[in-house]
């Protein structure tokens, strides 16, 4: 540590920079295309991009198209009903193995749509920023908090070392040289995102309260599973009763909507589940939407599936509502379009600030570490031209991958599979290649990332006749399909002019 309080907190804010840069880059930017995961979702999903419906729904229309999807022997399925943002309802069945399996549903016509063949954004690309698809012991969620902790300390030694914030707010010299105009940038990102920055991640840690703490409950509960699942009813809401063996009817859930929206004052659901369908015990749960609320309520009702009979209510006390209060300040699934557009432009500032963290860092040893022989500066920027440029790259191809393959004629599974395999692929290539060409990996992975990003449009067009012009000179037939596609489509070739912006700045630096 240095001799000095401000010394030591930037040698802290230096190495802690270093050392969880790259995963904290990867949460970023796949938590900062989570903002518009929907959009994405209706890009790589063309079946989709269908009208947002204009008549009232019927759960009945609804649970009448499902069933023939649902096996005998199906523990429970539930139906996510559409958004002004996601047109379709999502059916999702669990088996009596305990795997979960899914269709899409056209709430216009009361259809099937065909089998997904992409995991698409909601599937792979929102669950890598809060899990990394790490599934053992939850290690990537530890990891994930590891970061989240990490950024908090750099936050906050960031504060100490930078006495003039202020100035730094206005300060900007692009057409200096590398080292300078990076460090620029970092100050600036950092200065105007800081209540975000510090906000979301925050926030980040307490929505995973249970994983990081668990032993939360003992206190109140007592140690064991029966205690730990008696706390996690009492907080989260949970009503369970046996099946009874015998065959049963389901009811109109129509009824039991209006039951709920009676009871939540005019409140609608956003999901309903059945549970042991077929059975005399089975029972529906409906769940209140959040999408006019910052909170993420827990607001459940459930009835019985045969009668309609309320069965039981679930509320959230003090503690829990703060909670969901909270997720719902993280997840941002309110409707608001300007609020959604400004977590977005956080999102890429943060990116932003751990991208030229990493270019100052390097730069300022570069020279130094060449004279001494050492390898510091080569392993770094290996590391952080693949954590950075070749996250971007990948997730590029990911998208590429998912307009070809149907010209291959895969199932459904095997095509999201293959999109996650391209993803990795490319992604291990980006780190093979930064070490090998070292510095000028910067600008030839940049060059490629505009390059795919055009190609992105470019196949969207041709693969399914969607494009920028679509909403214009169509109206908006596709509803929240059409804008969102058009919507994605103006991004990437937004990412492919940065990207030739950089490639010419890295060039002439």
């Amino acid at each position: 540590m240095g001799g000095t309080f401000t010394k030591s907190m930037a040698l802290l804010h230096t190495w802690a920079g270093v050392i969880i840069g790259s995963l904290l880059f990867a949460i970023f930017w796949f938590g900062t295309l989570s903002v518009f995961g929907s959009e994405i979702d209706r890009w790589m999903l063309p079946q989709t991009r269908i009208a947002v419906a204009t008549v009232p729904l019927s759960l009945d229309r609804l649970a009448a198209t499902a069933a023939p999807e649902i096996p005998a022997g199906a523990k429970q399925w539930r139906i996510d009903l559409p958004t002004s943002r996601s047109p379709v309802a999502e059916l999702t069945w669990r088996g009596g193995d305990g795997a979960e399996h899914g269709r899409l549903i056209d709430p216009n016509r009361y259809t099937l749509l065909a089998p997904q063949q992409s995991d698409a954004a909601t599937g792979f690309l929102v669950p890598f920023h809060y899990s990394l698809h790490i599934k053992w012991l939850d290690l990537g969620k530890w990891l994930v908090g590891l970061a989240a902790m990490s950024m908090l300390a750099l936050l906050v030694s960031g504060v100490v070392i930078h006495k003039k914030i202020f100035k730094q707010f206005f300060t900007f010299r692009p057409h200096k040289r590398l080292q300078r105009s990076a460090l620029d940038l970092h100050n600036l990102t950092g200065v105007v995102a800081l209540p975000f920055h510090f906000m979301i991640t925050l926030t980040g840690l307490i929505i995973f309260i249970t994983i990081y703490f668990p032993q939360l409950h003992a206190g109140a509960y007592g140690e064991g599973a029966k205690a730990k699942a008696t706390f996690m009813a009492e907080a989260y809401g949970k009503y369970t009763r046996k099946p009874a063996r015998a065959p049963g009817q389901l009811g109109s859930i129509d009824a039991m909507r209006a039951t709920a929206e009676k009871t939540w004052g005019g409140g609608a659901p956003y999901f309903v589940r059945v549970f042991h369908p077929g059975d005399a015990n089975s029972y529906v749960e409906l769940r209140r939407s959040y999408a006019s609320d910052v909170t993420m309520n827990l607001d459940q009702i459930y009835f019985d599936a045969q009668t309609g009979r309320v069965l039981a209510r679930f509320e959230a006390g003090p503690v829990m509502t703060a909670q969901r209060f909270i997720s719902g300040m993280h997840f941002i699934r309110f409707d608001h379009a300007l609020l959604r557009w400004l977590y977005f432009a956080g999102g890429l500032a943060g990116c932003v600030l751990i991208c030229t963290g990493f270019l100052f860092w390097i730069e300022g040893r570069r020279a130094q570490h060449a004279k001494k022989g050492l390898a510091g500066v080569r392993v770094v920027e290996g590391l952080a031209i693949g954590s950075v440029a070749g996250i971007v790259l990948a997730t590029l191809v990911f998208m590429v991958v998912n307009r070809l393959l149907p010209i291959l004629g895969d199932n459904a599974a095997a095509s999201a599979l293959h999109e996650v395999q391209a993803f990795y692929g490319a992604w291990v290539v980006t780190f093979a290649h930064a070490w090998w060409r070292g510095r000028a990996a910067w600008r030839e992975q940049a060059m490629v990332i505009g390059v795919l990003a055009v190609l992105a449009v470019a196949l969207n067009w041709a693969m399914t006749g969607g494009h920028l012009l679509t909403a214009l000179v169509q109206g908006q037939p596709g509803g929240a399909g059409v804008v969102g596609v058009a919507g994605v489509d103006t991004m990437l070739l937004c990412v492919a002019l940065g990207a030739a912006y950089i490639a010419r700045r890295l060039r002439t630096s």
